[in-house]
């Protein structure tokens, strides 16, 4: 149980808006759960969210945790790059569905999570605080306390988290440069998403990492968090990725590829994107922290395959 006093330079301020600068480390929506349960009390008294606070009223929180999913555990094996008392970095394998939805209720990380840390159930989304496609690999950030969840959910929101992706791209790039187009839901295909002017603001930073014939690995880092956004962007500006069911339009050959290479290529069904190292904040220490992944064996394989018709003979 926590007390304190409402100052009187937040006189006029809701009490959902006067919790919030008062315990910066609990979510709007957090709050407002425990001022209805009656977990926040203004001078011992239950009051709504909206209600106007006029200064020095004692505010009482019981900061109780409340399961917050219906989610099923299961024992699904996870890849733990980092884990303390607060935060949990994944490396996600290709294939694998973060959140539960349509055509996939179980059998996601989600699951999982919940398997291996039961007390998740108490954190918004199991304490996922970003996602990746299903079929992209790579790094994630779990919260395991509502602290964390919040901070690192504003660290997100003020593009402090370093995301960085390799994407093996159809076409060979001359150069690096910035993709900074709105994304939005695709006007004749809601499962899609494009360019378009009425979309969210989103910025895709890219560099060159290696050219190959007629494909390009290039390092990605995202400002913004849109879903599908690295696709979406590079397919905008004509260098589809690698293997994307969606996107990736017509696939690219190299000329006199060996019969191996062409192999390669036709048995990597997914999109080549791996989410390469992400940096934090820690919500703790406040110590910036930065891991890295490495490329699962299946992208690999193509790269080795490119790398060998490159070769000199």
């Amino acid at each position: 149980m926590r007390q304190t006093e409402i100052p009187n330079d937040l006189a006029g301020k809701r009490l959902d808006q006067a919790l919030s600068v008062l315990f910066p480390e609990y979510s709007r929506n957090r709050l407002q759960e425990w001022i209805r349960s009656g977990h926040a009390r203004l001078n011992g008294e239950i009051v709504t969210a909206k209600h106007k606070v006029f200064g020095g009223e004692e505010v009482t929180l019981i900061a109780e945790p409340t399961i917050l999913t219906q989610v099923a555990a299961e024992a699904i094996p996870l890849d733990i790059v980092f884990e303390d008392e607060t935060v949990l970095i994944l490396n996600k394998p290709p294939g694998l569905v973060v959140h539960p939805a349509a055509g996939h209720w179980d059998g996601t990380l989600q699951n999982a999570l919940l398997s291996y840390c039961p007390a998740l159930e108490t954190v918004p989304r199991s304490g996922i605080v970003h996602r990746i496609d299903k079929d992209t690999s790579g790094l994630l950030m779990v919260a395991k306390t509502l602290e964390a969840h919040k901070h690192l959910v504003d660290q997100l929101q003020d593009r402090s988290v370093r995301r960085a992706y390799l994407a093996l791209v159809h076409g060979a790039m001359t150069g690096g440069g910035t993709v900074n187009e709105p994304i939005g839901r695709h006007g004749n295909d809601r499962k899609r998403f494009a360019v378009r002017p009425d979309g969210k603001p989103a910025v895709t930073h890219y560099r060159i990492a290696e050219r190959f014939k007629v494909h390009t690995l290039v390092e990605v880092r995202l400002e913004t968090g849109r879903t599908h956004q690295i696709r979406v962007h590079l397919a905008h500006i004509h260098y589809p990725l690698v293997g994307d069911p969606v996107y990736g339009g017509r696939a690219r050959i190299p000329a006199g590829a060996s019969p191996e290479t062409l192999a390669t290529l036709k048995a990597f069904k997914r999109q080549a994107l791996h989410a390469q190292a992400l940096g934090i904040i820690h919500p703790d220490s406040r110590d910036y922290m930065e891991w890295e992944a490495p490329i699962p064996a299946d992208f690999n394989k193509v790269l080795l395959a490119l790398r060998e018709e490159e070769a000199p003979p």
